[in-house]
């Protein structure tokens, strides 16, 4: 079996397309991507993901998608240019030996990490689903098997204009049996513990992480940290600058709340240097951005140094999702899968076999071949923006 052609598709989807807005947005428009303070990233005004699609000579199709929520073209170009040439005529089967290949092309350059990883994590994702159609196992089947079969999840944003509206959200979704969410956050030490407490007082059995978007520095994050430690907080996530590690590991030190990172990485020695310095006490990988042969090594890390998974899902479409929950659910220290409501009606509308996600937030892992979704490529040719 040999690979006979890729093709990028990069998508937009408008929130009138999403039937999906984000109440209270204060969103401040710079030529088209916006910016929410008080978080500093740069966000699409809708949804932008990138699919990429594999074929081979005997007919297989493998799928493959990269958390690329702005400018997915970029990407694209990584694949189409860079990428495409390193695997075509190869077999995909041989997914370690191309991931080798495409990481050490542009290794020497600094480029494990940003677009260049981003690009190929779809291309992992694609290939791994192509291995899996090839012998009719699941990617959690190929990857040695599962430890989940409904993965532990936890809901992450609750929307709302204030904290009473956030405090009756959570109330409906506690009402069908969650019992973990994540605040993001990252106002300001008051606002944060007004509304974290606004939330937590909804159910006594109710666990709270919250997310401060790598808005704090030192000394606040310890202020804040200390006071989530007295709430029995379930974990603090980004509270510092991305590049930040000491500062993480002074924070970790002073606080019994793990401190949560991830998002931002790529590699496996990216989280092997934080793990070693003891600055994180929750990995977070996105598999979307790290690939499923990359993702299954950084949970294998986690778990040589005690410290538990959680993977990180944001805008990604379902393929990138049905990637994360099967590596989610190969993961001996698993703590739970991260679940967006307003974003899995979106994720599955590329898809004629959706994801599942129970009442209580609970991820059924798929079990057909690959990824164990389906595609469905009129949807997609609808959303394709060059």
């Amino acid at each position: 079996m040999r690979i006979t052609r890729v093709q990028t598709f990069p998508l937009y989807l408008s929130k009138e397309d999403a039937n999906n807005s984000y109440a209270g947005d204060t969103a401040v428009d710079h030529r088209g991507y916006v910016i929410r303070p008080p978080w500093r990233s740069l966000y699409s005004p809708g949804y932008e993901t990138l699919l990429v699609k594999i074929e081979t000579d005997e007919g297989l199709v493998g799928w493959g998608e990269a958390l690329a929520p702005v400018a997915p073209v970029v990407a694209a170009a990584i694949v189409d240019n860079l990428l495409t040439p390193l695997i075509l005529g190869e077999d995909p089967r041989s997914v370690r030996t191309l991931w080798h290949r495409m990481t050490e092309s542009m290794r020497e350059r600094g480029h494990l990490t940003g677009h260049q990883a981003d690009a190929m994590a779809a291309v992992d994702i694609a290939l791994w689903d192509l291995w899996g159609h090839a012998t009719g196992l699941s990617v959690s089947e190929l990857a040695g098997g599962r430890f989940h079969e409904v993965l532990p999840t936890y809901v992450s944003g609750i929307r709302g204009v204030d904290d009473i509206e956030r405090a009756e959200k959570t109330a409906e979704l506690v009402e069908g049996g969650v019992r973990r969410i994540k605040l993001h956050l990252g106002v300001d030490i008051r606002t944060d513990l007004a509304t974290y407490d606004a939330v937590r007082g909804v159910h006594p059995d109710l666990d709270v992480a919250l997310d401060a978007h790598w808005t704090y520095r030192l000394g606040e994050a310890r202020a804040l940290g200390r006071e989530l430690d007295d709430r029995r907080a379930w974990f603090f996530e980004a509270p510092l600058a991305p590049e930040d590690v000491e500062g993480h590991r002074d924070l970790a030190t002073a606080l019994a709340t793990p401190i949560a990172i991830g998002e931002a990485m790529r590699s496996r020695f990216e989280f092997t240097d934080w793990l070693t310095r003891r600055a994180v006490g929750l990995t977070q990988p996105d598999i979307g951005r790290t690939g499923i042969t990359e993702g299954l090594a950084i949970a294998a890390v986690s778990d040589a140094f005690h410290v538990p998974v959680a993977p990180h899902h944001s805008a990604a479409f379902g393929i990138a999702m049905a990637a994360g929950v099967h590596v989610a659910a190969s993961a001996a220290s698993l703590l739970a899968f991260e679940y967006q409501p307003f974003t899995l009606p979106v994720a599955n509308r590329l898809l004629t076999t959706p994801l599942e996600v129970r009442a209580d937030g609970g991820f059924v892992v798929p079990t057909g071949p690959g990824l164990g979704v389906t595609v469905d490529e009129d949807a997609i040719q609808e959303y394709v923006r060059h």
